[in-house]
This record gives C-alpha cells, sequence and structure tokens, in this order.
C-alpha cells in the first residue's frame, strides 16, 4: 500500500532561522501567545519538527504561530509567507485578508527571482469586480491582531508623502525605477502600520492611503505591461479602499481598470469598468467627473458608440472647467489629459487627422515634469503621423520621443521602441528615415 510524503515546510522553516529561534524556543512563543487568545498549548519541540516536516498546526492555532513570529521579527507574517493555507471565509479572492494577500504581493515582487513568474500572470478579462458596499460591509466585522506599537496621524502622512513620492519618480524616471520602491515600502512599512494598533479613524486613513499606493502600484506595473499584475494590485487597492470607505481610490481604481482593458482592447469590458466607476461616484468633484467621463468616452467610442463618445467628452470638459487649478499627482486629470481622450475617441470614430492634432495639443498642455506620459503621447502621435503618411513629421515626433525614451526605465516606452524601429524599415530611402535610423542605432546600442 502506497502512503503519500508530506512535503518539508520551507517557508516556516526560513522564518524560524530569520527569528533565531530554537524548536523549544518557537514552541514556547506559540504557548505564551495562546494563553494571550485563551488556548491553553502545551508545544514542545518535537511539535515544531513535525510542523516543519510538512504537518499543519490546527486551523486555530495557525494564526497563534504567525502572531509569535510577528513578535519577534517586528513585521506581521502571513499566512502563504510561513507556508500555511490561506484562512477560510477572508475577505480577498484568495481568502485571505486584504492586508495579508497586499503584503504576499508585494513580498513577491520585491524579489528578482520571482518578478518575471509575476508579471508573466495572464490578465482577467472575465474578473468580477467586488462592489464597493459589500467590500464596507465586511470591514465592518474585520478584527485586527494586536501588535507592539501604535500608529497615528503622522504614518498616514508619511504613506501620503512617499506616494506622492514614487508618483514623481514614475512620471520622471519610468516605472522600471518607481514600482520596486512602492512594494518594499507596502512590505517593509505600510505592511506593519496596518497591524498595529490605532484609532479606527486612523486606521481607516491609513488603508485609504494604503489603498492610494497600491493603485500607484498596479497602474506602474500596467504601464510595464505587467498586465496580471497590475490586475492583482488594483482589485487589492479596491478592497482597501472598501475597507476604509474611500469611495475616491475605489472609483478612480475601478477607472485605471477600464484603462487598462482598453489599452489591451477589450471595450466593452473598459465601458462596463468605467461605468461602474462612474456609478460608485454619484457626489464625485467635478475633477473626478472629468476623469471618469473621459474614459467613459474612451471605452465608448471603442464599442463604436459614436453618440455616447461624444456626449461624454463634452460632460467631461464641461466638469474640468469647474475644477479648481490644484493639481493631483496621483491620477489627476487635467487639460492635457482630456485632450488625450479626445484624441483617442476620435481616433477610434475614424478621425485620424482631428486625432493627431488633439494629440498634438495634449502634448502642448503636459506638465514639463512628466516623462514617461510624454513618451507614450509621443510615440502614438508618431504611429497615427505614419499611419497618416506624413513621414517626416513622424521622424520628428520619433525623435522628441528619443529624448525622453533615453533617460527612463519604461517597458511601454521599450514596446515603443520596438515599434519604432519596425514601423521605419520599410521608408529608409526617405533622408529624414535615415536620420533617424542612425540615431537609434546608437540609442539601441545604449539601451542593450
Amino acid at each position: 500500500m502506497a502512503t503519500s510524503r508530506r512535503t518539508s515546510n520551507t517557508k516556516l522553516a526560513c522564518l524560524l532561522r530569520e527569528a533565531a529561534w530554537t524548536g523549544q524556543q518557537f514552541a514556547n512563543a506559540v504557548n505564551r501567545a495562546g494563553a494571550e487568545a485563551g488556548l491553553a498549548l502545551r508545544y514542545e519541540q518535537s511539535a515544531v519538527v513535525h510542523w516543519l516536516s510538512g504537518t499543519m498546526p490546527r486551523q486555530q492555532v495557525r494564526p497563534v504561530v504567525l502572531e509569535a513570529l510577528a513578535r519577534r521579527l517586528g513585521r506581521p507574517v502571513t499566512h502563504a509567507e510561513a507556508g500555511f493555507p490561506a484562512p477560510p471565509g477572508g475577505t480577498g479572492p484568495g481568502n485571505g485578508s486584504a492586508v495579508e494577500e497586499l503584503l504576499d504581493l508585494s513580498r513577491d515582487d520585491m524579489d528578482p527571482s520571482r518578478r518575471g513568474v509575476l508579471q508573466a500572470g495572464l490578465y482577467s478579462a472575465a474578473l468580477a469586480v467586488p462592489l464597493f458596499a459589500d467590500l464596507a460591509g465586511r470591514a465592518e466585522a474585520a478584527a485586527r491582531p494586536a501588535r507592539t506599537g501604535r500608529v497615528g496621524p503622522a504614518q498616514v502622512q508619511t504613506v501620503r508623502a512617499v506616494t506622492d513620492r514614487v508618483a514623481d519618480i514614475l512620471d520622471e524616471f519610468g516605472g522600471g525605477h518607481a514600482r520596486p520602491m512602492a512594494a518594499a515600502f507596502l512590505v517593509n512599512s505600510v505592511g506593519p502600520w496596518l497591524t498595529a494598533p490605532a484609532t479606527e479613524r486612523v486606521h481607516r486613513d491609513l488603508l485609504a492611503a494604503a489603498a492610494d499606493l497600491t493603485y500607484l502600484t498596479g497602474w506602474m506595473a500596467m504601464y510595464e505591461r505587467a498586465h496580471g499584475l497590475g490586475q492583482r494590485y488594483y482589485v487589492k487597492a479596491l478592497h482597501l479602499a472598501g475597507e476604509a470607505h474611500d469611495h475616491l481610490t475605489y472609483c478612480r481604481t475601478l477607472r485605471g481598470m477600464s484603462l487598462q482593458a482598453s489599452s489591451l482592447g477589450y471595450g466593452a469590458k473598459a465601458l462596463d469598468l468605467a461605468d461602474s466607476a462612474a456609478a460608485a461616484a454619484p457626489s464625485a468633484g467635478p475633477r473626478l467627473v472629468a476623469f471618469l467621463r473621459g474614459q467613459q468616452a474612451h471605452a465608448a467610442s471603442m464599442t463604436g458608440n459614436r453618440h455616447t463618445a461624444i456626449t461624454r467628452l463634452r460632460e467631461a470638459e464641461t466638469a474640468l472647467s469647474k475644477a479648481d487649478s490644484r493639481r493631483e499627482s496621483i491620477g489627476g486629470y487635467d487639460q492635457s489629459a482630456y485632450l488625450f481622450h479626445v484624441s483617442h475617441v476620435l481616433y477610434e470614430l475614424k478621425d485620424l487627422p482631428g486625432s493627431i492634432k488633439a494629440m498634438h495639443s495634449s502634448l502642448k498642455a503636459q506638465p514639463s515634469q512628466e516623462r514617461q506620459g510624454r513618451v507614450h503621447s509621443h510615440a502614438l502621435l508618431a504611429q497615427r503621423q505614419f499611419e497618416l503618411g506624413h513621414i517626416d513629421a513622424a521622424c520628428a515626433t520619433w525623435h522628441r520621443f528619443l529624448d525622453d525614451y533615453t533617460d527612463i526605465s519604461s517597458a511601454r516606452g521599450d514596446a515603443h521602441f520596438a515599434t519604432l524601429r519596425s514601423r521605419i524599415r520599410p521608408h529608409l530611402r526617405v533622408r529624414a528615415v535615415r536620420d533617424l535610423n542612425e540615431r537609434v542605432r546608437d540609442v539601441a546600442a545604449t539601451k542593450s
């Protein structure tokens, strides 16, 4: 009769080494933590040996084991990190808490050996989006474990400030540099703060700030063409925003998911997500209304609905005219972004000259520090100029693309560069194309 072999729990073994505990010290720490929870535990070293060999502690004991490790290591320890199955009845798609799942995702994103696997994850066009009311309702019953130390408004402001700085780095140097910073900050600072004692108001503010940073991290993954990973970050942002009762970030994240769907060619899905975002924000301010209507217009144009697309553009323009002049670093919407949407809508409606004109106007209105945005806009403009047969103009635009592309780390920029090389190849008899091709070879050498 064949017997099944247990697989050693190497993850738990790594945590035990990090804690610098003997098996008996580990068992004693679990017993002490269990006593605080009303559990009379009498574990000895032999129990730890069994756990390391693959035997799972009882379900009610697993959180106690994680708590003992967290106290020793001074940071949260998740079920997945310890090699335990996800707890039943959680809030996230993997049945773990939103915070646990975010920590596991970000920790893998920090690890260069895991990042390639994460980025290869598939985007799901059939993903069901959790409703805001459902997420907020689950938050009411969520219990938070005790931790030493207390967080307050200062930690909330730190998360907000770091998020703004990461957004600036994204704009200037690209997501390839900015996203690892965001993932590391989520794991090393935000995670421990989210599991620390705090007033209900501070905890919700911290959840909202974490949702904003998670949304930005998903946006950067999308920029880097890691669409499956970006979608996973977006879903975590939705859960955190729901727990924080933060309508703004919830709606903004849905809009980001709509943009992702539209960039992948899923017009109907993009429209559904954009409409869901608009429906979830009945009392939104004018800038957010413009932000949402612009994406609705783009998605509607992808489905061939000209009337709705033009109507939504007008609504976006009207709303934007009522917004104040304050610039938002995360998910902001301004005249440049509006004109970018106009260009997309006109392109989908087969008005290529109008689309090119709108993209020119969008670039003129773009803030000087948004280098990554310029890279994308110039690439799209050049491709449309080529499509219209304006070869010399396209070459001039591609030169402006290269001016910024050489200084950023961006997978989307790399994709545009590959497009540039393939598009100019049939036109090497044109003087402007030959001049551009010489520069392209130099850039390719420096980027390799």
